[in-house]
């Protein structure tokens, strides 16, 4: 369905069909299909859609192509290490910054502080428009330092990316300038927006654990059941965190089971909600369970609840239905 959309919107715009009025709303219908096919990649290289390898792969390497993942890297930062060591400061790849990490890395300062949602401030925004595929390009390129990938699956995985951006680049010609953006540079865009939204809900507004505790460093968003189904249940995070490799159809069975043994532990809020504190709050943590501003030197709790695991690295988890993170003291 996806691609059809996508094949439409071009061939509409390469061959002038288009009228110039309706221009951004085909870009924001191509947009929805962006997302929508990143949602697919990511749960079809979790293995929860097709289980041959070869196939998977293709349609992971389908689903991310308008962002230019490699789903090689994608299958190393994302399954591996994010899944592996979620929200472990230091080692999760998507994990906010500690307040060591912030004063020690000017780059970490100038994402967080300038271009970085929280805090109330728009030029937050930007992080919505570019962030999924700015923070891809970042990991492609310390996968080498870090050691994300060997040496041949590095260079796999950049040829790969360099495969999805001459295909892109391809159009521009064909297209235009006034016709490429609107059928990729804006489109990418608010796929992006979509993307990242999820995202920011995800893991920001919890705490940073040592052990790997769903329950502790997971959010799940509720929203209207028709975009559960545009989605592939994104929101049910803390469910996939349990069973990353499970089809997202078994998610609200999962989501029974956990509010029938951990009611008090599981951590879900609406969608809005999650995103109107994700604006409110900063960004570093100067602990586990506190988020700071650097600049004005507000405190923040996590989400938090009543007593967590030993050695989780948190003090206390979220209620079910949290409506705030609490100021801290």
């Amino acid at each position: 369905m996806h691609a059809t959309v996508l094949a439409a919107g071009i061939l509409g715009i390469l061959q002038h069909r288009v009228p110039v009025l309706l221009l951004p709303v085909v870009s924001l219908v191509m947009g929805l299909s962006f997302a929508g096919l990143a949602f697919l990649g990511h749960e079809t290289l979790h293995g929860a859609i097709v289980r041959n390898h070869r196939l998977r792969y293709l349609v992971g390497f389908v689903g991310f192509l308008p962002f230019t993942v490699s789903p090689r890297l994608w299958i190393a930062w994302h399954n591996l290490m994010h899944h592996g060591n979620a929200n472990k400061p230091g080692v999760d790849p998507d994990a906010y910054p500690t307040l060591d990490e912030h004063r020690a890395s000017a780059l970490v300062r100038m994402s967080t502080d300038y271009l970085g949602v929280g805090r109330g401030r728009l030029r937050g925004l930007t992080s919505l428009g570019i962030g999924f595929t700015a923070h891809s390009a970042h990991q492609l390129f310390a996968a080498g330092p870090r050691g994300t990938l060997p040496r041949r699956e590095l260079v796999l995985a950049w040829l790969e990316t360099l495969a999805g951006l001459v295909a892109w680049l391809a159009l521009l010609p064909l297209l235009g300038g006034v016709g490429f953006l609107f059928a990729y540079v804006l489109p990418l865009m608010v796929g992006n927006a979509i993307v990242m939204a999820y995202i920011f809900t995800n893991h920001s507004l919890s705490p940073h654990t040592r052990v790997n505790d769903p329950l502790a460093n997971s959010l799940s968003v509720t929203v209207p059941r028709w975009v559960d189904f545009v989605t592939l249940r994104f929101g049910f995070h803390v469910e996939h965190h349990l069973f990353p490799w499970m089809s997202s159809r078994h998610a609200p069975l999962v989501r029974k089971l956990v509010l029938e043994r951990w009611p008090e532990r599981y951590q879900s809020m609406p969608f809005w909600r999650a995103l109107l504190l994700i604006h409110r709050t900063p960004r570093v943590y100067v602990d586990d369970e506190t988020l700071l501003d650097p600049e004005t030197g507000e405190r923040v709790a996590t989400l938090a609840s009543r007593e967590a695991p030993k050695g989780s690295g948190t003090g206390s988890m979220p209620p079910r239905e949290p409506e705030h993170p609490r100021r801290a003291a």
